[in-house]
């Protein structure tokens, strides 16, 4: 990665060597089988991130590079690479007063490079001799310079004059506070380097993903920023993750620091155990997924997207399930039609109060008001859900369709299922647990990944299949987990409720709602 045709920037050959050298000759591996040998860097390691990181300048022979993001999966060496880069610049950099930090979502994660740092120097005479290792620090009293490990109390580090920061598993970071408090921190240094090593996360909205949307467009020429280092290892979204030839391109330390066997291993676990699948995908292959562990297959919840026409089920048995969560979020209820062939036809149903919506887009990054312009929501007045609405609704889809039963949380009920049950609508109580929930919860799992269900490509009730996250217990039973998962589930709850109850209910009857006079006039 030599190759600049702008006259503004030159690559130090000599710079660069000195880098590279400098982890071989002072360096020493501090774990596992290769512990106590020099460290060599591989190919990857070389040509991409430390040649071209410490290599290029700008005319007045600062470096070119502030910023770099590296994205990597697991068992590649991130630790060992960021532990040599923090002490390169703490014994190289030719920076008087230099402050290094380990930073991360906390200070045990960002210990763990620190830590290998300190093994390091250890493991080196003159190291050692030149630098005076502490529990949290490590400084050279000639130079004035230090290499600190950081809590992740943001507020604390306001006063800080970084040279270099080497931030740790970026994705794990909730909030952006701690990486703007610690990258402005720089401002009044020569050439700072901020360098980002992290694999893959699954929360779109977070400071990492900002950051690997950043590098990629920089990587493919969307964007223009030269001083921007972009270095991702990554399989495609449409790879086939099966695939060992896969693994390499997303592995570039596959047969030195990470095993194919142990690879095999973990992608046989993945197949096997769906909720596992997206943890594979992030952590191994540096795949960003929908949710920590999404449950059901995007490709397959895709192409289920066929449409589902209502007046064409006007007078077809079906089964509902309602959520009806809190009164400020979200409330679900979801129809599912069973057909000849074992599949289902849903339609899906949601409200929210009026008051909240611009709120929740604006703080959610969540297209709550696009989906109310285009129908998929209602929003009812105020700034709660006004729960006359659902019941109104309800009243209404029992003229169109045969709704045999009502699945509701006996957990969460309200006035509005009380006021359903004064009106003899056909409520059935519903558990949470997996007792209730796995059963059906593995039957959407399966018409799911069978392309047996058909939901018309709902927007919203799409967004939520995405956000699932599931648990699962000692005896393989599965439920969603609202606690687990990154935004709201209230549709797919839902919707399982409703397969549960139509996959149990198979008595030849007639709704309630068939009789004549079995409730209250509408």
């Amino acid at each position: 990665m030599t190759k600049n045709s702008s006259p503004d920037f030159w690559f130090d050959e000599e710079e660069a060597d000195r880098a590279c050298e400098f982890f071989k000759r002072f360096l020493r591996h501090s774990k596992g089988q290769w512990a106590g040998q020099p460290l060599e860097l591989s190919d990857w390691q070389r040509d991409d991130i430390i040649r071209p990181m410490f290599g290029w300048k700008r005319k007045d022979g600062t470096r070119k590079y502030r910023r770099v993001y590296i994205e990597i999966p697991r068992k590649n060496g991130k630790s060992t690479l960021s532990a040599g880069i923090a002490l390169y610049m703490l014994f190289c950099d030719r920076e008087a007063g230099a402050e290094i930090y380990s930073a991360a979502a906390d200070r045990d994660q960002a210990r763990i490079v620190f830590d290998v740092a300190k093994s390091m120097v250890y493991g080196h005479k003159k190291l050692d001799g030149i630098a005076a290792v502490f529990k949290n620090s490590i400084a050279i009293s000639k130079s004035e310079a230090v290499y600190r490990v950081l809590s992740a109390d943001a507020g604390t580090k306001h006063g800080l004059n970084a040279h270099g920061i080497i931030f740790d598993e970026l994705h794990t970071q909730k909030n952006r506070e701690l990486w703007d408090v610690l990258t402005t921190s720089t401002g009044s240094r020569k050439q700072p380097l901020i360098v980002a090593i992290t694999t893959s996360g699954w929360d779109k909205h977070s400071i990492c993903y900002e950051m690997h949307d950043y590098a990629s467009k920089v990587r493919d020429g969307i964007i223009e920023d030269p001083y921007f280092l972009p270095v991702i290892y990554a399989a495609g979204e449409s790879d086939d993750w099966t695939k060992p030839e896969i693994w390499h391109k997303a592995n570039p330390g596959l047969g030195i620091s990470v095993s194919e066997e142990y690879l095999s291993q973990e992608c046989k676990r993945a197949v096997e155990v769906p909720g596992y699948t997206n943890t594979f995908k992030r952590l191994h292959l540096c795949i960003w997924t929908e949710a920590e562990s999404r449950w059901l297959d995007s490709v397959a919840w895709e192409e289920c997207a066929l449409p589902v026409d209502a007046e064409k089920l006007e007078g077809r048995e079906c089964y509902a399930g309602l959520d009806l969560s809190t009164t400020t979020d979200i409330s679900a209820l979801v129809l599912v039609f069973p057909d000849d062939d074992g599949g289902y036809d849903a339609l899906s149903y949601f409200w929210v109060p009026e008051e909240n919506i611009r709120k929740r887009s604006e703080r959610d990054k969540v297209p709550y008001d696009v989906w109310k312009r285009q129908g998929h929501i209602e929003a009812t007045p105020g700034n709660v859900v006004d729960y006359d609405y659902i019941q109104h609704k309800i009243r209404e889809l029992s003229k169109k369709f045969n709704i045999r039963e009502i699945a509701y949380d006996r957990w969460n009920s309200s006035q509005l299922v009380n006021n359903l049950m004064a009106e003899n609508a056909p409520m059935v109580e519903f558990g949470q647990g997996f007792a209730s929930m796995s059963a059906p919860s593995k039957e959407l799992e399966k018409i799911v990944t069978g392309r047996q269900l058909r939901h018309g490509a709902n927007p919203v009730l799409t967004w939520m299949a995405n956000n699932v996250v599931v648990q699962e217990d000692p005896a393989g039973n599965l439920k969603p987990a609202k606690n687990k998962s990154v935004e709201r589930i209230d549709g797919i709850v839902a919707l399982i409720m409703a397969l549960g109850r139509a996959t149990v209910s198979t008595e030849p009857v007639k709704s309630i709602w068939e009789t004549e006079g079995a409730f209250v006039e509408w």
